[in-house]
């Protein structure tokens, strides 16, 4: 698992990993735009990248397709669900067979700091239970979990500045 496109990963976006990591964002799945793009969130609605420089998390924006830079800062991503889809609406449970088993193994094998889901409909397919915002009571081994509202187009309807407000929380957890 490194900062390169994976071979073995199932999907039109390739995971950006690498062990020792403080933290590693998990979306739901990647969407049309990134499937063509091979980048996670590459919408440019979506301000994923935006809310990453802006919370901290980058020293700069990055552009989508710098994803592999990520690690460098001390994270990365992945998706709790591979297949591509028009919306998250779109996928099926079966879509996120062996996620929290998939994740578990992230977590033990990279050990990063926290795992932080890039929405609740992230976390919930993964495990089944409706999350809150902000940090989890389950734990995968030693990792933290994180629930972070969504950034996609689709969830406009919270504020710029209340997201970068979640996004600020996580960044400034201890550890």
């Amino acid at each position: 698992m490194s900062g390169t496109p994976a071979a073995e990963t199932p999907s039109d976006v390739p995971d950006v990993l690498a062990p020792g990591l403080r933290g590693i964002f998990c979306g739901i799945n990647p969407g049309r735009v990134s499937a063509a793009a091979r980048a996670h969130f590459a919408n440019p609605r979506n301000d994923f990248w935006r809310l990453l420089h802006d919370a901290g998390f980058t020293p700069r924006l990055l552009a989508r397709e710098e994803q592999f830079e990520l690690p460098r800062y001390g994270y990365g991503v992945t998706n709790a669900a591979y297949r591509t889809t028009p919306g998250s609406g779109d996928l099926r449970r079966a879509d996120f067979a062996g996620s929290a088993e998939r994740l578990m193994e992230l977590a033990r094998e990279l050990e990063p700091g926290v795992i932080a889901f890039v929405g609740k409909e992230a976390y919930r397919g993964a495990f089944g239970e409706r999350p809150e915002l902000g940090l989890q009571k389950r734990k995968l081994g030693a990792t933290r979990l994180y629930v972070l509202p969504s950034t996609s187009p689709a969830n406009a309807a919270v504020p710029y500045s209340e997201r970068l407000r979640w996004f600020r929380r996580l960044a400034r957890l201890p550890g």
